[in-house]
């Protein structure tokens, strides 16, 4: 007999203060180990362990890799490292980037669910995008509990609703009675049962073999996508989980169908104000050398190059007007 001692939380935009909020509410003698997975910048300094101890009685702290796990703690993912429960410890890793994220929720929530099975509760707080339903719903397949945040109250709805639309919950509630909830199950005594498969192990697999089979001229048991992974530009294959569809590169690269979009997006752009850099340079380039054309009295040159300066500036003002109307509209 056990009881649900694995809160695993995952936030996002607005999840700092939504976390705040949480914490202030929890008992000091919470007899669960809670476990933190906010998007940062991998460059970035994350300074929510500090802020946390400020609002509530658990102490919270970035754990270092092979940390026991201790109840009564909030352990914060460090930046640019997936924050993973194995065998009652801690591991730190920098492995691939998922929906482009490191740390990412879906890695703590899946590890949690491989780890703990029915003992694990996930959380899923204030966000956009998608990250973390999937390891939420990994958390549910393998007989934990499933918590989501009000997307009424979620300062950004994103990440709630994508959970609500795509797993089995088993509460949506605002932030005053989530963290009661939160008390009463890690209270609760249980039956500890088998746990179901590993889909994502699975999708690993399929997705080895399938390159694997395509390196030996054979047809493979997947078929690669017509996408390039936007971190390593490999291939990415299509794998789907009861409803779910991923986005998975050999490497271990994997996007939810809405955070490739997303990062496609920021690719268009990317690639888009080089185009603009690119044309300007060649404008400025060119009026370099109508004038020393100018110079050197060749007024047939110089009026070529004038013309392609003038062409050029035409060109990047054409593509800064596509990146403010694309802007517009995703404003």
């Amino acid at each position: 007999m056990l009881n649900r001692h694995i809160i695993v939380i995952g936030a996002s935009a607005g999840g700092v203060e939504t976390l705040s909020r949480l914490v202030k509410l929890l008992p000091a003698e919470l007899p669960a180990a809670i476990f933190v997975t906010v998007h940062f910048p991998s460059y970035g300094t994350s300074l929510l362990p500090q802020i946390l101890n400020r609002c509530g009685t658990l102490p919270a702290l970035h754990p270092h890799d092979g940390d026991p796990i201790e109840p009564g703690r909030v352990y914060v993912a460090p930046p640019d490292y997936h924050l993973e429960l194995h065998d009652q410890h801690i591991r730190l890793s920098r492995g691939p980037r998922e929906n482009g994220h490191r740390p990412a929720i879906d890695v703590l929530f899946r590890s949690a669910a491989q780890a703990y099975n029915q003992r694990a509760i996930g959380v899923i707080l204030s966000g956009m995008l998608d990250d973390g339903t999937a390891g939420l719903k990994a958390i549910k397949e393998r007989g934990g509990v499933a918590i989501v945040q009000d997307p009424q109250e979620a300062l950004f709805d994103g990440m709630v609703r994508s959970a609500i639309n795509n797993v089995s919950v088993d509460a949506v509630l605002p932030i005053s009675d989530l963290a009661a909830r939160l008390v009463a199950l890690s209270q609760d005594v249980i039956q500890e049962e088998p746990a179901m498969s590993d889909n994502f192990e699975k999708e690993a697999k399929a997705v080895a073999a399938s390159k694997a089979d395509l390196e030996q001229g054979h047809h493979p048991q997947t078929s690669p996508s017509m996408v390039t992974c936007p971190d390593c530009g490999g291939v990415l294959w299509e794998v789907k989980d009861n409803g779910l569809i991923r986005y998975r590169c050999h490497v271990g690269h994997v996007y939810s169908s809405d955070s490739l979009v997303s990062e496609q997006a920021s690719l268009v752009e990317t690639a888009l104000w080089s185009a603009v850099r690119a044309l300007e340079e060649k404008a400025a380039l060119s009026r370099r050398m109508a004038k020393q054309a100018h110079d050197q009295h060749r007024s047939m040159s110089e009026a070529q190059f004038v013309a392609r300066a003038q062409e050029a500036k035409q060109q990047a003002d054409v593509v800064r007007r596509v990146i403010a109307e694309q802007t517009k509209k995703e404003g």
